[in-house]
């Protein structure tokens, strides 16, 4: 059967088309007409997947993310089983900065700084060598106001500073970004890079955290009971193979991202070109409008799953208005 038996594409007012005229996201939501896939059950929306995972795979490749939305994913074990259906490898959350706790299985919940906090665009763990090629996004409860997770399309954004930035762009291809971490001896929910070394490294042994740290490759100075952990320059433009184009693949803006109140003091977090110059104030603030310019936002809805090419789109998380929220994620090599 085709398809067309199975998903129907719909237009949200919040999508951008693109220049091919493919819609960002594309969205899915059961054919109403056909009973598989309005049944109750989740297993059902399991079974398309798997009849149509082809498709699908194309359609992420060329969309770069798809939400699903009308589907029956109603709790953390429902999201697991659609995180299976597909069948992608799970990524290991290891050196990840941002806090997350198991929720069962491959679900973990997102990034557990104060709600209210936004977390820059940035591509999943684009700080580290080995990073997630697929991000799922689960909604467990439907935000009451704002808590939007902002997507944007990473070769535009690259495109965009290319032309306003084209020394600065050159330089980051050139030289790269090395990225820097103060991290806590305890684990520090107040900030979204708040995992400490003990978290990081899988130790509460100084000893062994540097052995750990100097097998990755990142240079460890104690300050105290912190750690100041810096990684050997990694690329920080990408290059999207399957549409032969360059993406602003890196963390940048993510490395800025302290709350003013923790900017007494070392910043938390924080990034400089490969050769160890400074990245420019005015060069971050013009990405950043670059980034809010075209990004997409469309409001979360209970039981909806985002599925995200991390390879070449960008996404970050808007302060929540009113509770509540909660948002949970699986990531896939």
């Amino acid at each position: 059967m085709g398809t067309e038996n199975f998903f129907r594409e719909v237009e949200l007012p919040e999508q951008n088309s693109q220049d091919n005229g493919v819609l960002f996201p594309a969205v899915l939501s059961p054919n109403s007409g056909n009973e598989y896939l309005t049944a109750s059950e989740v297993v059902d929306f399991e079974d398309a997947i798997r009849a149509h995972k082809p498709w699908l795979e194309s359609l992420l490749l060329k969309s770069g993310a798809i939400l699903f939305r009308g589907f029956p994913v109603k709790s953390p074990s429902d999201f697991n089983m659609v995180i299976e259906a597909f069948g992608y490898p799970e990524f290991p959350y290891n050196g990840g900065i941002g806090l997350r706790t198991q929720v069962l299985g491959r679900v973990y919940t997102a990034n557990e700084s104060p709600l209210d906090m936004e977390i820059p665009f940035h591509h999943e763990m684009a700080y580290a060598p080995d990073f997630p090629t697929k991000l799922f996004f689960f909604c467990e409860e439907e935000p009451g106001a704002g808590g939007e997770t902002p997507i944007v399309l990473s070769h535009i954004i690259y495109e965009k500073m290319k032309q306003r930035h084209p020394d600065f762009v050159d330089e980051l291809e050139k030289h790269g970004l090395k990225y820097m971490k103060i991290a806590p001896e305890d684990d520090d929910t107040s900030f979204p890079s708040g995992t400490s070394w003990k978290s990081l490294f899988k130790t509460d042994d100084k000893s062994i955290a540097e052995e750990r740290a100097a097998k990755q490759a990142v240079r460890l100075e104690w300050i105290g009971t912190s750690a100041k952990l810096t990684r050997n320059p990694l690329p920080a433009i990408g290059f999207d193979k399957e549409n032969g184009r360059k993406t602003w693949f890196n963390s940048i803006l993510a490395a800025y991202s302290d709350p003013e109140s923790e900017k007494v003091g070392p910043p938390k977090t924080s990034a400089e070109l490969g050769n160890g110059d400074p990245v420019d104030d005015d060069v971050l603030k013009d990405v950043l409008k670059i980034l809010k310019e075209e990004c997409v936002a469309i409001p979360w809805k209970k039981g909806d799953v985002l599925l995200i090419n991390n390879l070449t789109v960008l996404h970050g998380r808007r302060p929540l208005v009113r509770a509540p929220r909660r948002i949970l994620v699986s990531l896939c090599k």
